[in-house]
């Protein structure tokens, strides 16, 4: 019954897992999309560094409040009410925690919102670098530093009320993923880049500069993206409303979710703040290092996304409802399962990336303002970036499995120590490496954070440190090895295709070696696969063969 059961969930695990990857690849290519609308319209000066700083700050809470904190405190809590059973009583009682949720959520973000438009001014001097006084250009480079503060400040002020857009759509997702309904917050993400890229190309023309047009836009996209899942949570057949603060504050199960979100924004905070951190060295490291690093952190996210967040996000339920039954085997069989299917795709990934890094960079952003210069700033960067792909993917599936026992402190812990990390790798770094040596700080520090997630496992008898630890160090090996051994003949061959369609249109001449070198690696990888017959690949191909004979 046990391996029916494993059996079951491994399959439960792909199938949803498949469905949440095809919402989030979509989702990604209309980022890249909306990546190459801004390196066309902002290339990687003034405005783009401008918008890249002014949309950090929102964004960066977006993540403590939206996406991590209130899905691994609310979605755990959640399913533990769902999992006490169907009676009126508990169905009562499950929907005031709903409405004193959503009512927690709403107030804290809008108040945060508020605050944030009114002190935004005095954020500036942390993110723009005044000229030094007395210097032959000072006059210049007065002029452009407060352009600079002045438009950056009007930017994050359109863009704050995003923060609370996105926490509400983020708090439906997480009533839709915890009744296992995914593809609608899967799909809102789409159109949030849709409207974004749409809102550029249509109010650029009236308005002072394109970033303006884009921050409106954006504001526009998180509308959305909360309207559209409505109509899905009302078919849940929960309720959401508000209720008093006295309530709100007095609700069982929410003062549960406010135990869990403290010390998970301490940690979301720890690792997000990386970004913040990265920044504002990078204004100070040179002009256009700000946008060049977004621009490498977001094909990165591309491959990233796609798998890890979508993986990350299919397993908290279950592994949430797993601890809730204290069925442990399945959990540790589930969260094993989870961290060779990202081990299995983002090993590979880096090293095709590894190869043919300048085309993607090419092909997806140089246009306009994106020039040679830009590609070769975002080149190295992403390099540098592309190899934490695996350690930055395992975070975001490890913390789940701590989470959903309800214990936020220890990845807490791991993100403090990976953010202090972080900001002394940068000051290193960032000297004698400039860009590059900042993206290198961030794959470094999530190494580090990837270590000490492993190392406090040993503090929870529920997970089965050493057969996760040898599962996972084993096939990371394997993989390695696989990827070596299908890289060397692509990186020829590359080379070679690289010559052979220079000097034609850019869709040629960078499209066609990086489409014919991931054919070949994909072929290559593929084969080897099949022939040592891995489980995972296995599985993974089982599910599309059954699906084709339906």
């Amino acid at each position: 019954m046990e391996t029916n059961n494993s059996t079951k969930n491994k399959k439960s695990l792909l199938h949803s897992g498949i469905i949440l990857s095809v919402m989030t690849l979509m989702s990604r290519i209309m980022g890249l999309i909306r990546e190459m609308t801004k390196a066309s319209f902002l290339g990687t000066g003034l405005y783009a560094d401008c918008f890249t700083v002014a949309f950090m700050i929102p964004n960066l809470l977006r993540r403590l409040f939206a996406e991590n904190a209130i899905s691994v405190a609310f979605i755990p809590t959640f399913k533990g009410y769902l999992a006490q059973g169907d009676s009126d009583e508990n169905k009562k009682i499950t929907q005031e925690f709903v409405k004193s949720t959503f009512t927690l959520v709403s107030f804290l973000t809008a108040c945060v919102v508020v605050a944030g438009i009114l002190i935004t001014p005095f954020l500036m001097p942390i993110f723009c670098k005044a000229p030094e006084a007395g210097g032959a250009d000072y006059a210049a480079q007065l002029e452009y530093y407060l352009l600079e503060r002045q438009e950056t400040a009007v930017l994050t002020r359109i863009m704050f009320p995003y923060l609370f857009l996105i926490s509400v759509a983020a708090f439906f997702q997480g009533i839709l993923n915890s009744c296992n309904i995914f593809a609608p917050s899967g799909f809102t993400p789409v159109l949030f880049n849709g409207i974004v890229i749409l809102g550029t190309y249509l109010l650029a023309p009236y308005t002072s500069n394109p970033a303006r047009a884009m921050s409106i836009g954006v504001v526009a996209g998180g509308t959305v993206q909360a309207l559209f899942q409505w109509p899905f949570v009302r078919k849940t057949g929960w309720k959401v409303g508000f209720t008093s603060l006295r309530k709100t504050f007095t609700n069982p199960g929410t003062r549960k979710v406010i135990s869990l979100i403290v010390p998970t924004i301490i940690g979301m905070a720890a690792y997000q703040l990386n970004d913040v951190v990265s920044t504002s060295m990078a204004k100070y490291v040179g002009s256009g290092i700000a946008s060049s690093l977004q621009y490498s952190l977001r094909l990165q996210e591309l491959i990233l996304g796609i798998f890890a967040v979508s993986i990350g996000t299919v397993i908290l339920p279950d592994l949430s409802g797993f601890a809730n039954q204290n069925n442990w085997k399945e959990f540790n069989n589930m969260l094993l399962q989870a961290i060779k299917i990202m081990t299995l795709i983002s090993i590979p990934i880096t090293v095709y990336s590894l190869i043919t890094g300048r085309e993607l960079i090419s092909l997806l952003y140089k246009n306009k303002l994106f020039d040679d210069e830009s590609v070769r700033l975002t080149l190295g960067e992403f390099r540098f970036h592309i190899a934490g792909l695996l350690f930055i993917a395992l975070n975001r599936i490890i913390s789940p499995a701590f989470y959903a026992q309800k214990n936020p402190k220890l990845p807490t812990i791991a993100g403090v120590i990976s953010f202090a990390s972080n900001i002394l790798l940068v000051l290193i770094l960032s000297r004698f490496m400039g860009g590059n040596g900042i993206a290198l700080a961030l794959s470094l520090a999530s190494l580090v954070n990837t270590i000490f997630l492993f190392a406090f496992m040993k503090k929870m008898q529920s997970m089965e440190l050493g057969r996760l630890v040898r599962g996972t160090l084993l096939y990371a090996v394997k993989m390695c090895i696989l990827s070596i051994i299908a890289g060397l003949p692509c990186y020829f061959a590359h080379s070679a295709l690289t010559g052979i369609f220079a000097g034609h249109g850019r869709l040629i001449a960078y499209g066609a070696p990086a489409g014919i070198t991931a054919l070949l690696f994909a072929v290559i990888g593929v084969t080897e696969l099949v022939i040592i017959r891995d489980e995972i690949a296995t599985s993974i191909l089982k599910k599309f063969t059954a699906r084709a004979k339906k």
